[in-house]
C-alpha cells in the first residue's frame, strides 16, 4: 500500500472503527455464553487427545444430555494447558475447578455432582495443588507450575476455542492487523517490530524486525511470507500446541508481516505428522477468508493477502530456512549456499521473509501493546518470552512459557516440580540436536540466547530435556547424532560423511573399544564440520559431543580406560554378577535366563556365564533376595 493509498483510506475515515464494531459484536456474542451457568474447558491438544480426551469429551456430551443441562453448561474444546503429564485435563468455571487425569468415569461423575444445580466440586478428582489444606480451590496462576510464567504467545492456549473465529475475535483477535492496515505505514510497522527486540524463535534468534526490514528493502514485484512449523526437534511439542490452540494469531501475524514487506502470498510449511494442528490451521484458513481478514482488499483496503499450508513429509533437515523452500517450491528438500539470503532471494527466487510459529505469536501483542511493553520483558539482549517444551526425568513434563532471564533452577526446581524419585539433577539439554548439555554446576544460569551459546548450547526452537544421576552423558550424545546421521540430508560431505564418523567414535566408545586418543578427533572433526557444513544441521551436530565432553570427560575416560559405564547404561560395557553371601540357590535367575547363561544346581550358589550373558537384566529384576548386580 502506498502512502498516497493510506492516506485517502485514512480521509475516508476508514479507520478502527469497523473492527471494533466486530469486535464488539463479537464480544456481546461471547458475553451471550457467558448466560450458561457452567463452562467446562477441556484439552484438544495432542497431548490430552493421546491420553483419551475424545472419550472425556464424548462422556461429557452423553451425561450434559441425560441430565438435560446442555442450556446450562457450555463445553468448549480448548488448546493446551501446559501441564501435558496431568491429562486429559478439565477446568469448570466459574469455579476454576481443575480436574486432572480425569476419565469418562470421573467426567460423568462431575457432570452429576458438581455441575447439577447446587452440586458442589468433586475434590477428591482435582488437581492437588490447586486445593487448600482448608479445601477451597487455588488459582491456578497460584500454582507452581504457572506463577512464574509469563504467557504471551500462549495467550490463547487453553483458554478459547480454536476452532471458532469468534472467540479468537472477542479476545482482540485480528485488531492488531487492523490497527496496521488503517493506521501505520509498512516502515512503521517494521520499526515497532524491531524497537521491541523480538528475535526469531527458530533457533538462530536472528533479529526480526531487521529480517523484515531486509526483505522489504528487497526489489521484486512479488514476494513472499513464510511460517516453519515443521519443528522437528526430538522432544519439541511448542509450534504444535500453540497452533491447535491459536492458529488465527500466526495467521493474523503473517498478514501484518506480508503488509510490511509488501507480499502477496503466504505458505505455512507444517508436517504431515501433526493432524491435529493441520486441521485446525484449514479451519481457521476457511474462517478468515469467509470474514474478509484473507484475500483481496482486507478491511476495504487495497491490501491482499492470502497463506496456503505446504504439508512436509517430516524431514528435520526441511527446518532449515532454505531446505524448506526448496521443498515447498516441490524438490527435495535440500539446503541452497547462503548468501544470497531469503530476504534478496527466497522462495521461487524472490523476497521472502520466514519465521516459525512462535515468533509470530508474539507480533500481534506488540503492535496493540506496543514495543516498549515488550522489550521490558526478559534481558538486554533477550526481549520477551520463550516457550519450553520441558521434558525427560522431571515431575511437571509439559509446556512452559517464561520471561527470558529466568533460571534453569527456577524452571526445574519450581515451574518442572524437581526431579522425581528423589534423584539428583545431572544436566539439561536444550536446543535439540543442535544444542547442548548444562551440567548441574550451571543450573542458575539465566535462560536467554548469549548465557546459552557462551555455556556451549543454545536455545534452538525451545526443547529443554531433563536428565538425571541414572543418565550416562555419552549415550545421550550418542542417541542425538544416531538422529542427526539418520536426518543429514547428505548434500555436502562434511555433515554426511562427519555425523557418521562422529557416532562411530561414539559407537566405539560405549562398546569398550575406545582409545584416548578418539577425543581429540573428535573435537577435530567437530571444528571443520562446523566450519564447513552447508547448513546449520552439520554446523551444529557436533554440540551435543563437545558440551559433553567438555562437562562430563570423566564419563568419557571411564568409558574408555576403565572400560565401564559408570551410570550402567551402556550395555557392552555392564558386567553381571552374583553375590555368592545373598544367593540362596533358589533357580528363578537360570529358569528366566533367555539364553541359559545362568548355571548353579537348586540350593547352591549360582554363575553367570559372561559370554553367554545378554544383558537384558531379567535376573536382577527378578531376583528375591538382591544377590545379582552390575559392575
Amino acid at each position: 500500500m502506498t502512502l498516497e493509498e493510506l492516506a485517502k483510506i485514512r480521509a475516508e475515515k476508514a479507520d478502527l472503527v469497523a473492527v471494533r464494531r466486530l469486535v464488539k459484536e463479537k464480544a456481546e456474542e461471547m458475553a451471550a455464553k457467558t448466560a450458561y451457568r457452567k463452562q467446562v474447558l477441556i484439552c484438544g491438544g495432542t497431548g490430552c487427545t493421546s491420553s483419551g480426551s475424545k472419550h472425556v469429551v464424548d462422556a461429557l456430551e452423553e451425561a450434559l444430555k441425560e441430565s438435560r443441562l446442555e442450556k446450562e453448561v457450555l463445553l468448549v474444546k480448548t488448546g493446551c494447558f501446559g501441564l501435558c503429564a496431568l491429562g486429559p485435563i478439565m477446568i469448570v468455571y466459574p469455579e476454576g475447578a481443575f480436574y486432572s487425569q480425569i476419565t469418562p468415569e470421573g467426567a460423568r461423575r462431575v457432570v452429576k455432582e458438581h455441575l447439577a444445580q447446587g452440586g458442589s466440586v468433586v475434590k477428591e478428582l482435582l488437581y492437588q495443588e490447586t486445593v487448600h489444606t482448608d479445601g477451597s480451590i487455588i488459582s491456578l496462576s497460584e500454582t507452581q507450575f504457572y506463577k512464574k510464567q509469563m504467557r504471551v504467545a500462549l495467550r490463547n492456549c487453553g483458554v478459547i476455542s480454536p476452532e471458532d473465529i469468534d472467540e479468537y475475535i472477542a479476545v482482540d483477535g485480528y485488531q492488531a492487523l487492523a490497527k496496521v492496515l488503517t493506521s501505520m505505514t509498512p516502515d512503521d510497522v517494521i520499526k515497532e517490530v524491531t524497537a521491541s527486540g523480538l528475535r526469531g524463535r527458530g533457533g538462530g534468534g536472528f533479529p526480526t524486525g531487521k529480517k523484515w526490514a531486509f526483505a522489504r528493502a528487497s526489489e521484486g514485484d512479488i514476494k513472499y511470507v513464510c511460517c516453519n512449523a515443521d519443528e522437528g526437534d526430538p522432544g519439541a511439542f511448542m509450534d504444535r500446541s500453540i497452533l491447535e490452540g491459536d492458529p488465527h494469531c500466526v495467521l493474523e501475524a503473517m498478514a501484518i508481516a506480508a503488509y510490511a514487506i509488501g507480499a502477496q502470498r503466504g505458505y505455512v510449511y507444517i508436517r504431515a505428522e501433526y493432524p491435529i494442528a493441520v486441521q485446525r490451521l484449514a479451519i481457521a484458513l476457511t474462517q478468515a477468508r469467509a470474514h474478509g481478514l484473507l484475500g483481496n482488499n482486507i478491511f476495504g483496503t487495497t491490501f491482499s493477502f492470502d497463506i496456503e499450508i505446504r504439508l512436509g513429509a517430516g524431514a528435520f533437515v526441511c527446518g532449515e530456512e532454505t531446505a524448506l523452500m526448496t521443498s515447498i517450491e516441490g524438490h527435495r528438500g535440500e539446503p541452497r549456499p547462503r548468501p544470497p539470503f531469503p530476504a534478496i532471494k527466497g522462495l521461487f527466487g524472490k523476497p521472502t521473509v520466514l519465521n516459525n510459529v512462535e515468533t509470530y505469536a508474539n507480533v500481534c501483542p506488540i503492535i496493540l501493546k506496543g514495543s516498549k511493553w515488550y522489550s521490558s520483558i526478559g534481558t538486554a539482549t533477550s526481549k520477551g518470552t520463550k516457550v519450553f517444551a520441558v521434558g525427560g526425568k522431571i515431575t511437571n513434563i509439559g509446556l512452559v512459557e517464561i520471561p527470558m532471564g529466568t533460571t534453569l533452577r527456577e524452571i526445574i526446581e519450581e515451574i518442572g516440580g524437581g526431579i522425581p524419585d528423589g534423584k539428583k539433577f545431572k544436566a539439561a539439554q536444550t536446543g535439540g540436536p543442535s544444542g547442548g548439555c548444562i551440567p548441574a554446576c550451571h543450573i542458575d544460569t539465566p535462560i536467554d540466547y548469549d548465557s546459552l551459546l557462551a555455556l556451549g548450547s543454545m536455545m534452538g526452537s525451545g526443547g529443554l530435556i531433563v536428565l538425571d544421576e541414572d543418565t550416562c552423558m555419552v549415550d545421550i550424545s550418542k542417541f542425538y547424532l544416531e538422529f542427526t546421521v539418520a536426518e543429514s540430508c547428505g548434500k555436502c560431505t562434511p555433515c554426511r560423511i562427519g555425523t557418521r564418523r562422529l557416532l562411530q567414535y561414539l559407537e566405539k566408545i560405549t562398546s569398550g573399544h575406545g582409545e584416548p586418543e578418539d577425543l581429540e578427533k573428535i573435537e577435530e572433526l567437530a571444528l571443520h564440520m562446523r566450519s564447513s557444513s552447508l547448513c546449520a544441521l552439520g554446523q551444529t551436530a557436533s554440540n551435543p559431543v563437545l558440551s559433553t565432553i567438555k562437562y562430563f570427560r570423566d564419563e568419557y575416560v571411564a568409558h574408555i580406560e576403565d572400560k565401564s559405564c559408570p551410570s550402567k547404561v551402556c550395555k557392552d560395557l555392564i558386567v553381571y554378577e552374583i553375590d555368592p553371601s545373598k544367593c540362596r540357590g533358589c533357580t528363578k535367575c537360570a529358569r528366566l535366563c533367555p539364553v541359559g547363561a545362568i548355571a548353579g544346581s537348586p540350593k547352591q550358589m549360582h554363575v553367570i556365564d559372561r559370554e553367554k550373558c545378554i544383558k537384558c537384566g531379567l535376573c536382577m529384576r527378578n531376583c528375591n533376595f538382591d544377590a545379582v548386580y552390575t559392575r
